[in-house]
C-alpha cells in the first residue's frame, strides 16, 4: 500500500507558484500529489493526517551556508547532529562548507559527506567543495571531480580568496560546471587581528576593529571579476551598507552576482558586544545600527537574495576565552526562522511569502538544488511553522552540539511545528489519526 500524508487546512504559501491560500496538501510516496481546498474529501482511507490549521505550510527551508565540522571536529558538531538541528529549525536541506579537517577539497571528501548525510536520515546535506587545495589559496581544487561526487558549489569560506588571479580562474572554471563560487569577502591586511567592528565602540572597548572596507574591497573585486568572466559569484554573509550599494550596482549592470545575509546581521548590532559577550563575536563582525538597517532594506528590495545561517558551532571552553582570543561564530539553524520573523516580518519590513522566498525558493534556484517548491510531482520537502508563536531561546535544548548563541534567554516569535523530507516527518510530533 502506498504511503500518504495529508497536511490539512494550513495556509499554504509557495512563492514559486504565486500560491498563498488555505488549502490541503496531499503527499504520497514522498511526492506532492495535490494541493487544494478540499483534498481531504478524496484523499482515501490510507492517509495519515496532520492538522495544520493556523499554521503556514511552505516549501522546505534551504540553508546554503553552514558549518557541520565533520570531519575533524566531531566534538562540536557532526553531520548527523547538524542535520537534526537543521530539521528542528525547519530546514529540509543545508549546504556544508568545506573548512573541515581535512578540507573538503577532493572527490573522496565530498563523497564522505554525502554518505554521512544519508546515514543521518534527517535534513538533506549538500557538500560545498573548496576553491583551493587545502584552502591555501594557491592552487585550484579539482572542481569537476567534486561536482561529480555531489558538490553543489565551491568556496574557501572561513578564508578569503586573496589572489584576484585565482578568483578569476575559479569563476571561469566554475562556469563550465554551472556552479556558483561563494566567497568570504575579507581583505586580510585590513582585517588582521580584528575582533569586532571598527568604530567608536571598538575604541572604547580597547579592541582592534575590522573596518567595513575590509568587506567592501573584496566585494567589488569579486563583482568586477564576475563581470569580466561571466561567472556566478555568490557573496557570503554581507554586513555593511557599502556592500549593499556595491551589490546593487552590480545587479543593475546585469552582472551575475548573488548575495546572502545572516539572521544575526539583520537583528543585532555591535551594541551586543558591549559586555564582551563572546557569543556576539563573529566574522564578519556585528556592525552599526545603520548597517543593520541597510541589510534589512536590502532583503526587502531584493538586493539580498538569500538569508543563510552561517551556523558555526564551537565548544563552550573555546568561547570562554578573552574576547580577542575567542573563535568567531554562532549557532544559527534552530533560531533562524524566529530571528527572521521577529526582526523582519513582525515589524512589517517583509511579509511571510517574501521570507519563504529568501529561505527556500531563492536558495534552491541560485544553487540549482532540488526543492524550493510545492509543485505537483516535486519532492515533499515541506516546512510547517507558526509565525505567531512566541518562545524563549534555551540553548541547552538545541539539537546541535553547539550552545554558542547570542539569543539565549530572548523571547522570539516564529516556531517550527513539522519538517518533512521526502514526505517523512523528520521533526515534530504527528497529530491526528490514520483514516
Amino acid at each position: 500500500m502506498s504511503r500518504a500524508l495529508l497536511l490539512r487546512g494550513g495556509r499554504v504559501v509557495d512563492p514559486s507558484q504565486g500560491l498563498d491560500a488555505v488549502a490541503d496538501v496531499l503527499v504520497r510516496d514522498g511526492l506532492v500529489v495535490e494541493i487544494g481546498p478540499r483534498v481531504a474529501e478524496g484523499a482515501g482511507d490510507d492517509v495519515e493526517v496532520l492538522d495544520c490549521a493556523g499554521l503556514v505550510v511552505s516549501p522546505g527551508f534551504i540553508d546554503v551556508h553552514c558549518h557541520l565540522r565533520e570531519p575533524g571536529r566531531e566534538d562540536v558538531e557532526t553531520i548527523a547532529t547538524g542535520a537534526r538541528a537543521a530539521a528542528a529549525g525547519g530546514f529540509t536541506a543545508v549546504c556544508a562548507m568545506p573548512n573541515t579537517a581535512p578540507v573538503t577539497d577532493n572527490q573522496a571528501a565530498v563523497g564522505f559527506i554525502v554518505r554521512q548525510a544519508q546515514r543521518a536520515n534527517a535534513a538533506r546535506v549538500y557538500p560545498i567543495g573548496a576553491i583551493s587545495v587545502a584552502q591555501k589559496g594557491e592552487k585550484l581544487a579539482e572542481f569537476g571531480e567534486m561536482v561529480g561526487a555531489g558538490a553543489v558549489a565551491v568556496s574557501d569560506d572561513g578564508k578569503p580568496v586573496v589572489s584576484a588571479h585565482l578568483m578569476r580562474t575559479a569563476l571561469e572554471y566554475a562556469r563550465n560546471f554551472g556552479i556558483p563560487v561563494a566567497d568570504h569577502c575579507e581583505e586580510p591586511t585590513l582585517a588582521a587581528g580584528g575582533a569586532m567592528n571598527e568604530g567608536l565602540m571598538s575604541a572604547k572597548m580597547g579592541l582592534k576593529g575590522i573596518p567595513a572596507e575590509a568587506e567592501e574591497i573584496m566585494a567589488i573585486r569579486d563583482i568586477l571579476l564576475a563581470k569580466r568572466t561571466g561567472g556566478h559569484v555568490h557573496l557570503c554573509h554581507m554586513s555593511t551598507r557599502g556592500s549593499v550599494d556595491l551589490i546593487r550596482w552590480g545587479k543593475e549592470r546585469g552582472i551575475n552576482v548573488t548575495a546572502e545575509v545572516c539572521p544575526h546581521h539583520i537583528s543585532l548590532s555591535e551594541d551586543a558586544v558591549a559586555g564582551y559577550d563572546t557569543n556576539a563575536k563573529m566574522n564578519p563582525p556585528l556592525r552599526t545600527p545603520d548597517d543593520v538597517e541597510a541589510m534589512r532594506e536590502a532583503v526587502r528590495d531584493g538586493t539580498i537574495d538569500v538569508i543563510a545561517t552561517d551556523h558555526a558551532p564551537h565548544h563552550y571552553d573555546e568561547k570562554e576565552r578573552e574576547f580577542a582570543d575567542a573563535p568567531n561564530g554562532i549557532v544559527g539553524l534552530e533560531t533562524a526562522l524566529a530571528v527572521n520573523v521577529t526582526w523582519l516580518v513582525k515589524p512589517g519590513i517583509i511579509d511571510v511569502p517574501t521570507l519563504i522566498d529568501k529561505m527556500s525558493v531563492a536558495p534552491a534556484r541560485i544553487f540549482h538544488l532540488p526543492g524550493g517548491t510545492l509543485r505537483r510531482g516535486s519532492a515533499a520537502d515541506i516546512t510547517v511553522f507558526d509565525p505567531g508563536a512566541d518562545w524563549t531561546v534555551d540553548p541547552s535544548a538545541f539539537r546541535s552540539k553547539g550552545r554558542n548563541s547570542p539569543y539565549a534567554g530572548m523571547t522570539l516569535t516564529g516556531r517550527v511545528h513539522y519538517t518533512l523530507v521526502g514526505g517523512a516527518v523528520i521533526h515534530g510530533t504527528r497529530v491526528g489519526a490514520s483514516r
